[in-house]
């Protein structure tokens, strides 16, 4: 065991006695006991039987190993399938409740979903792929503007959702594309100098994407370029949230040393002044809608442990750390939602959330919360958060080992 390791395990075991306490006792997370909990069923019917609906409540369900990854808005929750087909689950049951069948072959790609227009898009090899949310049907179906069989980067704003390709090796312009997400109609595309493992980001009426240099801004409305970041800042990676954009290492990079947090004008893309990093490996960062930024920093040389590190933003500081063993996490309102570290026994296997500002060892009405143990939220079980659209209060576990779905009240 390195040094390192030694660090982090004593660190991870003695804020796991600290928070054990908030836990409770028991198997049943505090809340819980007055909730329905049922097993659902883990097969879409060709005409499925109505399920009456009586808001979110707690269940576990089991789903086929050609579903992929789950979202969900206030009222159901929703999954892809292989090549890009969809299916949804009532809140209240788990139960899938409809399923639109696959609209393509090919290299699956992200699932948005949006509840304002009711859609859910995908894509599976060049086909790009919306369900109504409402009805349980297809929606429409779109040929790829640049033909691509790769996985591409999905946004949704203001009822548009922008799509980045994945270029072959050696492509240097990408395509990016809006689409209305009503009926799909095509409103603009571009050739774009862009990464689209740099990600993308949309907001306040701009697209942003990065070379893994120069960040550039666009009217989404036109895709006319509007804006692009001041020569000598570094922009491997984008992160937003809010009005919120920052530029990141790049998870995906080989080196062991990365360029610093920096914070953008998104107007300008001037850089601000930003909080200094760990100088560790980035790899996945939230933003909330007050400017906090929480980020998942890891060993580019010992990788397998790591830390949450939140910053303000709007006063640059390192506010807290959380050290833990998953870049999994949400924002589920002021708080912060992760699993507990695989390498402290005591509190292994929860979900845990942080008050945003306060961290790990606040007290009081801000102190950090624990579910009961739970197996979808095992380290081996490589799970995710799914937090419903409007339920601060609500949370689902994706499992990816054994294929399952836990729905629960948020700690």
């Amino acid at each position: 065991m390195t040094g390192l390791h030694r660090i982090r395990l004593v660190g991870a075991t003695l804020l796991g006695l600290v928070l054990v306490g908030c836990a409770g006792s028991g198997s049943t997370p505090s809340g819980e006991s007055s909730r329905t909990t049922v097993s659902a069923s883990a097969s879409p019917s060709a005409s499925p039987t109505p399920v009456a609906d009586s808001g979110w409540q707690a269940w576990t369900a089991s789903y086929p190993a050609e579903d992929g990854r789950c979202e969900a808005t206030a009222h159901q929750v929703v999954c892809r399938t292989g090549s890009g087909g969809f299916v949804g689950r009532s809140r209240s049951t788990g139960r899938v409740t409809w399923s639109v069948p696959p609209a393509g072959r090919g290299k699956d790609a992200d699932l948005v979903v949006d509840s304002a227009s009711e859609r859910a898009v995908t894509s599976s090899g060049a086909t790009l792929s919306a369900a109504d949310l409402r009805t349980g049907k297809t929606a429409w179906t779109r040929r790829l503007t640049g033909g691509s069989t790769y996985p591409v980067v999905l946004r949704v704003a203001e009822g548009t959702v922008y799509v980045l390709e994945t270029p072959a090796e050696g492509m240097k312009i990408i395509p990016l594309a809006a689409f209305r997400m009503s009926d799909g109609r095509t409103l603009w595309h571009r050739g774009v100098a862009a990464d689209s493992y740099g990600d993308m980001a949309v907001f306040g009426g701009r697209v942003y994407t990065t070379d893994g240099t120069e960040v550039t801004a666009r009217d989404a409305r036109t895709g006319d370029t509007v804006a692009t970041s001041a020569e000598g800042v570094e922009c491997p990676h984008l992160v937003s949230g809010g009005h919120y954009l920052v530029c990141t290492g790049s998870p995906i990079s080989a080196e062991d040393t990365f360029p610093p947090l920096r914070r953008l004008d998104p107007d300008t893309l001037r850089p601000l002044r930003t909080a200094e990093d760990t100088g560790q490996k980035p790899e996945r960062g939230v933003i909330s809608s007050d400017g906090v930024l929480v980020l998942y920093e890891d060993s580019a040389e010992d990788p397998g442990g790591g830390s949450w590190n939140a910053y303000d933003l709007v006063h640059p500081k390192r506010l807290w750390s959380y050290a833990t063993t998953t870049e999994e996490a949400e924002l589920a309102g002021d708080r912060f939602v992760t699993f507990t570290p695989v390498n402290d026994a005591p509190v292994r296997g929860r979900v845990i959330t942080i008050d945003l500002h306060a961290g790990p060892k606040a007290k009081g009405a801000a102190a950090a919360r624990m579910s009961a143990p739970y197996a979808q939220a095992r380290y081996g079980e490589y799970p995710r958060l799914v937090l419903p659209g409007g339920d601060p209060d609500h949370v689902v576990v994706q499992a990816a080992t054994h294929r399952g779905l836990r729905s629960m009240p948020l700690p």
